[in-house]
């Protein structure tokens, strides 16, 4: 395994990233929902990183399965417990690659009536890129690698990694 963003890479980046929402969203609560599984680690850093009151949800979709390709076919397989309306919405993503999946959970929560929806993504690989995502929250542009860690897995595998990572040869 290739160390391709160590775990204090990580979280200085995070850092930085929740000091930019505390300071855009002064005076307001905003609303994080984080995309199960792999935004876990991320969602709880970067909510501790925010300086303001605010609010936890999850919703989990599927594109991948077992594979290690997006089949291009989202799934929503668990909703948000809260409602939007009104709410100032910030969805948090692990990573953005080809797109499909964040294209169909932006929308989708957009025709829920939220004052306001951003994107937070830690990681983004434009290479994959079938889809233009405006990511007003990113963490790091990587290349055209399978990664793990923090996180990020392979058939489940290799989330609890405190680091991202790849195969060699991947």
């Amino acid at each position: 395994m290739k160390v391709l963003l160590s775990f204090d890479q990580i979280q200085d980046r995070i850092l930085e990233m929740g000091k930019q929402i505390a300071t855009e969203y002064a005076g307001r609560e905003p609303h994080l929902a984080g995309v199960l599984k792999g935004a876990c680690p991320f969602m709880t850093d970067l909510a501790q990183a925010i300086d303001l009151p605010l609010t936890l949800d999850y919703i989990a979709v599927s594109s991948y399965g077992k594979a290690t390709k997006s089949s291009g076919e989202v799934k929503l397989i668990k909703d948000l417990d809260q409602g939007l309306d009104g709410r100032d919405l910030i969805v948090v993503e692990d990573i953005v690659d080809t797109g499909h999946t964040v294209h169909y959970l932006m929308e989708n929560l957009a025709t829920r009536r939220p004052a306001s929806i951003k994107l937070a993504s830690l990681l983004h690989k434009p290479e994959r890129a079938e889809r233009q995502i405006e990511i007003h929250y990113l963490g790091f542009t990587i290349p055209n690698k399978f990664v793990v860690g923090y996180g990020l897995d392979i058939a489940q595998q290799y989330r609890n990694l405190p680091f991202i990572g790849y195969v060699q040869g991947s």
